[in-house]
């Protein structure tokens, strides 16, 4: 699976909903290809999507639709300031990945130093799938080869993952979990409160 996520700063939060609604209703149906899409906008006002695609050939194929074209041409108005754009291949999937239902998602962005073994260390983590988090629906990870990396993970509701924050990872992850913050070179956390989360038939 290939993911494009797209985040920065908006103007018109509602104008760009209605401009995603609209893609879901009108665009996505000739997009061969599309799997899901991931959206939302955090307290001040940082957007991201996760746009996930069967491959990145499929994912081009949309980019080079006319009707593409003019839909992101309205979109990027709607943003402060050109937009960051991150192309991910083969993106690591956690339980049910792209989680529909959630009413919470949390997005991560960043770099790290050592693109090998955050992806061994993610990988780990993927399939060890503890119950450590019972509050987590599924997750989706992207691990690029410049060390960038992009994460949305899924939940329920806000108050169940903040509670499932608390809990203490086994001794067999924990080591692994403090090896990967010490790579971790960046990070933004985007917490979406009111995600726009939606997944082809």
């Amino acid at each position: 699976m290939f993911a494009q996520v797209i985040s920065g700063k908006i103007t018109n939060e509602s104008a760009v909903q209605a401009l995603v609604q609209r893609w879901l209703t009108d665009l996505a149906p000739g997009a061969s290809g599309w799997l899901s899409s991931t959206s939302g906008a955090t307290a001040d006002g940082e957007y991201v999507v996760f746009a996930c695609f069967e491959s990145a050939e499929a994912a081009r194929r949309n980019s080079d639709r006319s009707e593409q074209g003019e839909w992101w041409a309205e979109v990027e108005r709607c943003f402060a300031e050109p937009p960051t754009f991150g192309d991910y291949d083969d993106i690591l999937v956690l339980r049910r990945g792209v989680s529909p239902s959630a009413g919470f998602v949390q997005a991560m962005l960043g770099s790290v130093s050592d693109v090998d073994r955050e992806r061994e260390l993610s990988r780990a983590f993927v399939a060890a799938d503890t119950d450590m988090r019972p509050d987590l629906l599924g997750g989706i990870i992207g691990i690029g080869d410049d060390g960038r990396f992009a994460q949305a993970m899924y939940f329920s509701t806000e108050a169940e993952a903040r509670a499932g924050e608390q809990s203490e990872a086994p001794p067999e992850m924990a080591e692994g979990f403090a090896e990967e913050q010490e790579l971790i070179t960046e990070i933004r956390y985007l917490d979406l409160t009111r995600p726009t989360i939606h997944a082809a038939d």
